[in-house]
């Protein structure tokens, strides 16, 4: 199915305006809001403003296998959270309008870069995902799949960038004047733009069972659930992710992991095991172990500790 045509002059008409509303509602000459809140590593809060890292919360673990392979990041503090968050605002302009949007392969087997191989190989229509600037957006582009969510932590609230949201196309974002987070939005939005094959990214089970409804509710539609940061998941939240989902990242959930593994679920990784809950998302996971030649995480891999 052909993408949509994006009408740029359009856009940046679109996009005039409403930078012209956001400047009529502050009340301080210069006090522009931008403003955005993400769950980095081991889950801790912190709050970007005008490009710098303004707060810094507790992390809730303290190791990732992740973070020490690619930075040498030993133990979650809020100093080193600070510190890797302002590498990722100087390497790729995170929060900023510097942004690139646009990014290859991060990890060989993650979220992202499974929805870029399944947009590659024409599994799905359109990603319904989330990027800082534009909030809610629905992505048909591999590159930007891969670069919007391959190196940004979960994304708790954030501020309009006209320029990100120009390079996304304005009308694939959700709610351009606010940039609102709304993943269920997002799918109604994506199922009106005329997709049938759409994948969501999410992280709670109330968006896993109003997906599953919409899904019903529309013939012809098939919803792909991922689900990821899912550490500090409760039991019965997890329960209802594997009821419901065709993708589940393990994280640092006790409760994900267990479940997953007793039940027996395909499982791809072991450092930060990646759930194949149904059919299709077996059948996803594969396609990107075969495009990568095989996963060399091993059985007696480090994991995150603690698990929570």
């Amino acid at each position: 199915m052909e993408s949509p045509r994006v009408d740029v002059s359009k856009n940046r008409s679109d996009l005039r305006s409403l930078s012209i509303v956001r400047k009529l509602k502050i009340f301080n000459v210069g006090d522009i809001m931008d403003e955005h809140v993400i769950e980095a590593l081991g889950k801790a809060k912190v709050k970007v403003k005008n490009g710098k890292v303004v707060e810094v919360g507790e992390p809730k673990i303290d190791y990732c296998p992740i973070f020490d392979k690619y930075r040498g990041i030993k133990k979650f503090t809020p100093e080193t959270v600070k510190e890797n968050i302002e590498f990722r605002i100087e390497a790729f302009g995170m929060c900023t309008e510097d942004r690139t949007m646009r990014m290859e392969d991060f990890l060989s087997f993650g979220v992202s870069e499974t929805l870029t191989t399944l947009i590659e190989e024409g599994e799905i229509d359109a990603v319904v995902s989330v990027c800082e600037g534009c909030g809610t957006v629905v992505l048909t582009e591999p590159d930007l799949v891969q670069g919007t969510g391959g190196r940004v932590s979960g994304l708790v609230s954030t501020c309009p960038i006209d320029k990100l949201m120009e390079e996304i196309g304005l009308d694939k974002v959700l709610d351009p004047e606010n940039a609102s987070i709304d993943q269920i939005a997002g799918t109604l939005k994506a199922i009106e733009m005329g997709f049938n094959r759409i994948a969501v990214t999410i992280v709670s089970a109330d968006d896993a069972l109003k997906l599953r409804e919409i899904e019903a509710e529309h013939d012809g539609v098939n919803i792909f659930i991922f689900v990821a940061h899912v550490t500090g998941m409760n039991e019965k939240n997890a329960l209802t992710i594997f009821d419901n989902a065709d993708v589940v990242t393990g994280c640092a959930s006790k409760y994900i992991r267990q479940i997953g593994l007793e039940k027996e679920y395909f499982v791809a990784g072991y450092s930060i095991p990646i759930f194949g809950v149904t059919e299709a998302g077996k059948r996803f996971l594969k396609l990107r172990i075969k495009k990568i030649g095989g996963i060399k995480d091993k059985k007696n891999a480090k994991i995150p500790k603690p698990l929570i």
